[in-house]
């Protein structure tokens, strides 16, 4: 199947260009938050220097834990390393990788191809992974996608999975039956957009009791899911919730949320082959389970990010 539509990870967990200017002096005092994290101000143009790859990350958790992730598996292979943690928007991100100001950016393919071109079909992740790559500025490239993603999903809380007999090899057909007896929970264009209730009724056949209008898996849809209020939520993938409250996240093999894999996104001048085979390489061991896991150590257990990705890389070889 195919779909035109925006991915609403960029549209939930990234600031627009019209809030920039309020998060840059944020941005700048959270430039820190990874204890090797060395540079002064996250929105620095300055080029990178000679020999050295710079890692860049947007302004939510999880892009911070991706770039400790990447970088350290590069100095891992003697690479020299600096941080710009906490930038910002895609629009700033992508100015600073095109400038030479950042090397290396965790980025996530369909949410890319949504913003380089909103009109995209995705049908693929590799056909998504194609596209972006014909519609970057020419000094920037994608590398391997790894199978973690971080997308919309249907979650569903621990009492209805136990009632349905829904488990996490359970799929969003599988809600069927269940599903007219069920109130659903999102944001408000969760209601109308195709990637929410209109897709899920013409391409698995859910009707919901009702809809409850919450927000984007925030905290709101998230505490809704957890009391009941609703039995179904969207809720991102990765949200370390899904661990806390033990939420049942069913599986979308007809991929009506899209593709939101997690990608690095390079420039082409600034990293080499050994570069380029250390991130293929942490790419290949990163699935969604993973991602979900180190998000909670990070979020929920409040421990540093760059000792966690330094941990999961010696875990797996890498480090």
């Amino acid at each position: 199947m195919t779909f035109t539509a925006k991915s609403s990870r960029s549209r939930t967990r990234h600031t627009g260009t019209a809030a920039v200017a309020l998060t840059t002096a944020a941005a700048a005092l959270l430039a820190g938050c990874s204890s090797d994290d060395t540079s002064d101000n996250p929105l620095a143009g300055e080029k990178a220097k000679a020999g050295t790859v710079v890692v860049g990350s947007n302004n939510f958790a999880e892009s911070t834990l991706l770039a400790d992730i990447y970088g350290e598996a590069l100095r891992a292979k003697g690479i020299k390393v600096t941080y710009k943690h906490n930038i910002g928007s895609r629009e700033t991100t992508y100015g600073l990788m095109k400038n030479g100001s950042v090397t290396v950016l965790p980025e996530y393919n369909g949410s890319l191809l949504a913003y380089l071109d909103p009109k995209a079909e995705q049908t693929s992740a590799e056909a998504v992974n194609a596209a972006v790559r014909a519609k970057l500025d020419k000094r920037l490239t994608l590398l391997e996608s790894s199978p973690a993603e971080d997308k919309d999903s249907v979650s569903v809380n621990a009492g209805t999975a136990k009632k349905y007999g829904l488990t996490e090899a359970s799929t969003l057909a599988d809600l069927k039956e269940a599903a007219p007896r069920m109130v659903i929970g999102g944001s408000p264009e969760f209601q109308t957009r195709r990637q929410g209730l209109k897709g899920l009724e013409s391409v698995y056949g859910l009707k919901f009791k009702s809809f409850k209008a919450l927000d984007a898996g925030g905290p709101l849809t998230q505490a809704a899911l957890t009391r009941n209020t609703v039995q179904a939520a969207d809720i991102f993938t990765t949200d370390p919730t899904i661990v806390k409250e033990k939420f049942v996240v069913l599986k979308d093999p007809e991929n009506l949320f899209g593709f939101a894999n997690v990608t690095p996104l390079v420039r082409k001048d600034g990293l080499g082959e050994k570069g380029v085979d250390a991130l293929d390489a942490v790419s290949a061991k990163l699935d969604t389970k993973t991602l979900l896991d180190l998000d909670a150590q990070v979020q929920l257990e409040k421990k540093d990010p760059l000792d966690v990705a330094k941990a999961w890389l010696e875990s797996v070889g890498l480090g």
